[in-house]
């Protein structure tokens, strides 16, 4: 862009092309609202005030003008969709930046999954800035479907929407001087490390935070929060599909330490961003909350582009990239206008066109499993009491109950009455021969089994059944799709949903991923289960790094003691 353009246009000897009237400009630097119009040349804001013309002009009077809301933290494949279509959704929304952590893909293929992400990104309606994955595999106690080490992440660093480090989970490998993972903190030093460090506390957090590890989505208390925010981190609130803590976090926040504190959703899927919104949730919810509506705005605009050093994004002011969202109110929060790069890109909740061309990238296969038999599904009794997981309701934290196992013919079998249910994890991305066994309560399921490829973080097949053949079924279903969910009653595939994609997203549209989850869900419902999401709540119960029990292909974790356990107790 030639900079004696600009200055012309911004001194009013040119014509801008593009002035937007009389809206309520939203200032997040100032804190104040006010009416006054904002003269935009190309993809940049050039003025703010009376007095300027425009080849075209378009007038917003009494409605509000923002910067375009960002999204600090999310998994992308989440949206069980691709790049584009979770682009072509949220943007309607609001949201015109986001930054990504590829996790969930990289740990089933690697580099080939981060640059897929990448490349996916190209030309889609939404800016999308990448955190590199940290953790793949999330540690040494599940198989994952690469192992991603400082020198492969090393040369991505220089990549120009590439922002930093990713979530380092791996918190006892920091406090524990693990050179590995020390390494990777040392060569993202120049850049942002964001933390994921639940629950921990004093000296180990002083020691974590000492590391450079600079923000926090985990925080599920104020308690938690405020400590974290003391030691200088920054603080996301978190407002996800399975962890919502966004209302339990709203008293953190004042005109003191609000500056400190950005939005984030961590996992958005598809009902969620269909029936309650993105961001622009969040923000609705927050002011609801009590939260000032400019503090709200902020905490989704700039104070996100100041912990990410992203220049020129997430205000309204000259030099600025012209990212805005014009809405109604802020009770209503409806979005009526949404412009990126200075571009008119949606209005009143639609597209103006369907105007992603992202690229048809090319990906492989990643379902690898050796071939299935009953027995592999059978555990034999080695004693009278058990490790049964329990899953608690709407979180991913899970305990640990002693049970007497229910036996027949010298085998434990699923026990309906109590809910105790066998699940099985099935190694997928090497054909490693490796399935293990273990006890869950917490789902409600009567009959049938069911099952997906999603299982964070290595993203093996997990399958949760009341009996042996249905949950053969599912697996070798599971399979056959290259990826996917699926429910079997009476050995019988009655709904299932292919996520050919790293078997995490699907190729299809989002509404269509979604009305196939409401069917998935409703059908799990008449089956007896409980809880709201199954497919996320069993995909939760092999994340080795959440507390406090889960399983994985290597067997039942202790993850507090960070070791394999045995189903049995001695």
């Amino acid at each position: 862009m030639n900079l004696s353009e600009i200055i012309k246009v911004a001194r009013g000897e040119k014509k801008a092309d593009l002035l937007l009237k009389n809206g309520n400009i939203i200032n997040v630097f100032s804190g104040e609202i006010y009416a006054t119009d904002v003269a935009i040349y190309k993809d940049k804001i050039v003025g703010v005030g009376k007095g300027y013309d425009a080849d075209r002009i378009i007038d917003i009077s009494n409605n509000y003008l923002s910067p375009g809301f960002i999204d600090g933290h999310i998994h992308l494949e989440s949206s069980m969709v691709k790049v584009s279509e979770f682009a072509n959704t949220v943007v309607p929304l609001g949201t015109t930046s986001v930054i990504i952590d590829p996790h969930e893909i990289a740990n089933v293929l690697g580099l080939e999954g981060i640059r897929y992400m990448l490349e996916s990104s190209k030309y889609a309606p939404i800016n999308v800035f990448m955190m590199l994955p940290s953790c793949v595999p999330a540690s040494p106690l599940g198989t994952s479907g690469a192992d991603l080490g400082v020198n492969d992440l090393y040369p991505l660093l220089d990549e120009k929407w590439v922002l930093g480090l990713g979530e380092m989970m791996n918190f006892p490998g920091v406090l524990n001087k693990n050179p590995e993972v020390l390494d990777k903190i040392v060569v993202s030093s120049h850049k942002c490390i964001d933390g994921h460090a639940p629950n921990l506390s004093g000296k180990d957090l002083c020691a974590y935070i000492s590391a450079q590890i600079k923000s926090e989505h985990e925080c599920t208390t104020v308690e938690e929060a405020q400590e974290k925010l003391r030691l200088g981190m920054y603080i996301m609130l978190r407002e996800g599909s399975v962890t919502r803590n966004l209302n339990d976090l709203l008293p953190l926040i004042n005109l003191n330490n609000s500056r400190r504190c950005f939005f984030c959703c961590d996992d958005r899927h598809p009902k969620d961003l269909i029936e309650e919104g993105h961001i622009n949730y969040i923000i609705k919810t927050a002011i609801r909350g009590g939260i000032d509506p400019v503090t709200a705005i902020r905490m989704a605009t700039l104070n996100t582009t100041e912990y990410f050093r992203l220049r020129n994004l997430g205000a309204i002011a000259p030099g600025y990239t012209a990212d805005l969202v014009v809405f109604d109110n802020f009770e209503d929060f409806n979005i009526l206008k949404v412009f990126r790069n200075g571009e008119l890109i949606a209005e009143n909740g639609e597209l103006k066109e369907i105007i992603s061309k992202a690229l048809d990238v090319p990906i492989r296969s990643s379902v690898n499993i050796k071939w299935l038999y009953p027995e592999d599904f059978q555990i034999p009794v080695k004693g009278n009491k058990c490790r049964v997981i329990k899953i608690l309701p709407d979180q991913i934290i899970t305990e640990i109950d002693i049970e007497t196992p229910r036996i027949n013919n010298g085998w434990v079998v699923s026990d309906i009455k109590r809910d105790i249910l066998k699940v099985a994890v099935i190694e997928r991305h090497h054909a490693s021969q490796k399935v293990s066994l273990g006890l869950v309560k917490g789902i409600g399921l009567k009959k049938g089994a069911l099952g997906s490829s999603i299982a964070h973080d290595s993203h093996n097949i997990i399958i949760i059944g009341t009996n042996d053949k249905d949950m053969l079924n599912v697996g070798a279903n599971i399979a056959k799709m290259g990826g996917g969910l699926a429910i079997s009653v009476d050995e019988k595939i009655v709904d299932s949903l292919p996520l050919p994609i790293a078997g995490l997203m699907s190729d299809r549209p989002l509404s269509e991923v979604k009305e196939k989850l409401d069917s998935l869900y409703k059908i799990s419902r008449n089956l007896g289960v409980k809880v709201n999401n199954p497919f996320m709540s069993i995909a939760f119960l092999s994340l080795e790094v959440v507390p406090h029990f889960k399983i994985t292909n290597k067997g039942l974790v202790d993850v507090d003691n960070s070791k394999i356990v045995d189903l049995f107790l001695e």
